[in-house]
C-alpha cells in the first residue's frame, strides 16, 4: 500500500513538472499572474509556469482582421444606408490588453460599430461614396485613440460596402442622367459660341479682301452642286460685274 502511494505521488510530481513547461511561438506572449497578481510578460520560447501558484494567459501579437457587421446609418442629408467595414488591429502591450479590458476583441467590435455610425452620420451621401479614404482615416483615428489605453494599435479601417435601397439607386441614376444632359448642353453652347467667334473673325477678314469673298462664293457653289447634271440658278454678284463694266468704259 505504501509503495502504491509512492507511485502515485511520483506520477503526480512528474505530471506537475511537465505541466510547468510551456512553449510560446514567436508571435505569442504569456501574461503571468502569481497568486492572482500580475507578475510579468514572458515569451517567446520555452517558459516555466509554476503550477497552482502561477497562471498564464496567451496573447497573439499578430494583426487581427475583424469584420464589422452591416450598420444602419442615416446620413446628414437624411438618406438611410447600410454600411459595413473591416478593421485591422494588433496587440502592442499584452499586459494592458488582458488587464484593462475583459475581452478586447469584443470591445473593439462594439466600439467600431458605434464609431462607424457616428462618423458617417455626420456626412452626406455623396461624401460617403466619393470621399471614402478620408472617412476611413477619420474612423481609424478615433478607434486608435480609444484603444490606446487597452494596449491595442488600430492600423487601418476600410469601408467595404455602402448599400442603398432601390428607390435611392433610381434617384441617383436620374440625377446622373440629368447631369450628363446638362453637360452636353453646356458643351454644345460653348461650341456654338466658339464657332460664332470664328465666323465673326472670318467675316472681318473677307470684308477687307473682296477677291477672297468672291472665291469663297464660288467655292460654296461647287460644294452645293457635286453632280455634273445639277443646274443652279443664282444672281451674279455686282462685285464681279463692276470691274468688267469699268474696263468696257
Amino acid at each position: 500500500m505504501a509503495a502504491y502511494t509512492i507511485y502515485i505521488v511520483v506520477a503526480l510530481t512528474i505530471v506537475l513538472v511537465f505541466s510547468a513547461f510551456r512553449i510560446l511561438r514567436e508571435y505569442q506572449r504569456g501574461v503571468i499572474f502569481m497568486l492572482g497578481r500580475f507578475w510579468k510578460v514572458k515569451g517567446p520560447g520555452l517558459i516555466i509556469v509554476v503550477p497552482v501558484i502561477q497562471q498564464m494567459v496567451r496573447v497573439d501579437l499578430r494583426t487581427i482582421v475583424m469584420d464589422v457587421p452591416s450598420q444602419d446609418v442615416i446620413s446628414r442629408d437624411n438618406v438611410s444606408v447600410k454600411v459595413n467595414a473591416v478593421v485591422y488591429f494588433r496587440v502592442i502591450d499584452p499586459e494592458k490588453a488582458i488587464i484593462q479590458v475583459e475581452n478586447f476583441q469584443l470591445a473593439i467590435s462594439q466600439l467600431a460599430q458605434t464609431t462607424l455610425r457616428s462618423v458617417l452620420g455626420q456626412h452626406e451621401l455623396d461624401e460617403m461614396l466619393a470621399e471614402r479614404e478620408r472617412l476611413n482615416s477619420d474612423v481609424q483615428g478615433i478607434l486608435d485613440q480609444q484603444t490606446d489605453a487597452w494596449g491595442i494599435k488600430v492600423a487601418n479601417v476600410e469601408i467595404k460596402h455602402v448599400d442603398l435601397d432601390d428607390s435611392m439607386i433610381r434617384a441617383i441614376a436620374k440625377q446622373a442622367e440629368a447631369e450628363r444632359a446638362r453637360r452636353a448642353k453646356v458643351i454644345h453652347a460653348e461650341g456654338e459660341m466658339q464657332a460664332a467667334e470664328k465666323l465673326t473673325g472670318a467675316a472681318a477678314i473677307l470684308e477687307q479682301n473682296p477677291q477672297a469673298l468672291q472665291l469663297r462664293y464660288l467655292q460654296t457653289l461647287t460644294e452645293i452642286a457635286p453632280g455634273g447634271s445639277s443646274t443652279i440658278v443664282f444672281p451674279l454678284p455686282m462685285d464681279l460685274i463692276m470691274p468688267l463694266m469699268g474696263k468696257k468704259e
